[in-house]
C-alpha cells in the first residue's frame, strides 16, 4: 500500500545492537513518523528495526496522532510529535505530511519503508558534507550529564529527544486490528536545553534529566532551526542510555 497522506497543512533506538560504525562515527539521524492506526506503517516499522540494528545511525520513531480518528488511538502518539512533522513539512516547503515518512538528518524526507533509499540518502549526505559534521559527546558523571560539542559552522539548538527502547502493543481496533506490533525507540518527549554558536562548547545538566519515570534513552541532537522556529538540519548527535555512560 502507498503511504497514507494528510493533505492540508495546519499552523501551528531500542538498541538491538550497540552503535558500532566501522570508523567510530555515526553516519546520520533517521526520524520515522509512524502510527499504530495506519495500515501502511507496519512495513516501515519493520524496516526501522533493521535500521536500528545496523548500529551506525541514531534512529527515532515519532508516533503521530492524526490517524487516531480511524478507530484506534495510538498509545504512543502525541500532538507534539505531529507538530514536529509539520515543522519539517514547512521547512521543506511541503503542503502535506504522510505516514510512514522518514526524515534524514533533518534535511530531506523519504518513504519510511524504503530502506535502500534511506541508506542511499545517508551516504549521499555524508559525501556532500551534510552528515554529522560536528562532534557531540555526552557522559553521565555522578549527578551531572556533561555534553561536549566541537567547533563547526553556523548556529544550532541542543535538543534532547527522550525515547523508550521497546514497546509491544496489541492493536485492538482500526486498520491494524488484531496485530501485535513491537515498536523501537518511540519518542516520548523533546526538549531544547541550550544553544551552540559554532564554537567548541560544553553544557552541564543535572543527571535528573535522565531520571524521568519510565525513561530508557535520550538522543542529543545539534539541530538548526528556521527563522520561524521549525526544525532543520541536524549537524551533530549522540545518544545516552538512562543511568549509563555512553
Amino acid at each position: 500500500m502507498s503511504p497514507r497522506f494528510l493533505i492540508s497543512l495546519v499552523a501551528g533506538m531500542v538498541l538491538t545492537a550497540p552503535l558500532h560504525a566501522e570508523d567510530g562515527k555515526l553516519k546520520g539521524v533517521v526520524e520515522l513518523f509512524t502510527s499504530q492506526g495506519c495500515s501502511s506503517c507496519p512495513p516501515a516499522d519493520a524496516a526501522f528495526r533493521k535500521l536500528v540494528g545496523q548500529g551506525d545511525v541514531i534512529a527515532l520513531a515519532y508516533h503521530v496522532d492524526y490517524w487516531n480518528y480511524l478507530g484506534w488511538t495510538d498509545t504512543l502518539s502525541s500532538k507534539e510529535n505531529t507538530e514536529r512533522q509539520y515543522g519539517y513539512a514547512r521547512m521543506m516547503g511541503r503542503s502535506n505530511v504522510y505516514t510512514p515518512q522518514v526524515v534524514v538528518n533533518g534535511r530531506d524526507h523519504l518513504t519510511g519503508s524504503d530502506l535502500s533509499a534511506i541508506y542511499g540518502k545517508i551516504d549521499t549526505f555524508s559525501t556532500e558534507g551534510k552528515g554529522l559534521t560536528v562532534p557531540v559527546d555526552a557522559q553521565l558523571r555522578g549527578d551531572e550529564l556533561e555534553i561536549k560539542i566541537g567547533a563547526g559552522e553556523g548556529k544550532a539548538s541542543v535538543v534532547l529527544v527522550y525515547f523508550d527502547k521497546e514497546k509491544t502493543i496489541d492493536v485492538e481496533k482500526g486498520e491494524n486490528s488484531g496485530k501485535k506490533i513491537s515498536y523501537l525507540n518511540s519518542v516520548s518527549d523533546v526538549e531544547t536545553v541550550g544553544m551552540w554558536d559554532g564554537k567548541a562548547a560544553s553544557l552541564t545538566l543535572p543527571a535528573s534529566v535522565l531520571q524521568k519515570p519510565g525513561l530508557e534513552g535520550c538522543a542529543i541532537l545539534l539541530q538548526a532551526t528556521t527563522t520561524d522556529g521549525d526544525p532543520a538540519a541536524i549537524v551533530g548527535a549522540t545518544i545516552v542510555m538512562a543511568g549509563k555512560n555512553i
